[in-house]
């Protein structure tokens, strides 16, 4: 297989599943490095494929008619309240699709998580701490913005009187 053929073969792949697939995953499948898979990536994106790379894996974003997307607006602090946020979500029925923050001097800055379940929350919480990161939101004191994927206006409602209850809302009027 040459690599024009892999590469049609990934997006094929990416594009048939719902669930992120780790970049060494599809290295073993074509037998490739995963550096190799990560050109090809690259490339794929240059052609203009909308392709993510999230904490579990690449993902293409499915547009989706039965959901909605809506952002939330939070603050808090330390690796106890992002769990607890990002669980609060997740079991009300929410996707919590990227965390964003305002930088002063750079903008916007967003980052990818696609977390949907107890089990993404798990796997993400283990790697923040694995690699000893610090949040986005560390430098924003706190404040950060998540673009959420709900199945209803009234899901999003609870996961909105939730998150305030708890204190991690800011409303915004």
């Amino acid at each position: 297989m040459d690599a024009k053929e892999r590469r049609n073969e990934i997006l094929r792949t990416l594009i048939n599943t719902d669930n992120p697939i780790k970049g060494i995953d599809i290295a073993n499948i074509f037998d490739v490095s995963r550096q190799v898979i990560v050109q090809d990536i690259a490339i794929l994106r240059a052609k203009g494929e909308d392709i993510i790379a999230t904490p579990q894996g690449y993902l293409i974003v499915k547009k989706s008619n039965k959901k909605l997307l809506k952002a939330i607006v939070s603050k808090h602090q330390g690796y106890d309240e992002i769990e607890d946020e990002l669980t609060t979500i997740v079991d009300l029925g929410g996707k919590i699709i990227d965390v964003i923050v305002e930088h002063p001097l750079y903008g916007e800055i967003k980052s990818p998580l696609m977390i949907g379940s107890r089990l993404d929350v798990k796997s993400f919480m283990e790697k923040i701490k694995e690699v000893q990161a610090e949040p986005l939101s560390s430098l924003t004191d706190g404040v950060h913005i998540h673009t959420i994927e709900v199945p209803s206006e009234e899901v999003f409602q609870q996961i909105k009187i939730r998150l305030k209850e708890k204190k991690y809302l800011i409303d915004i009027k």
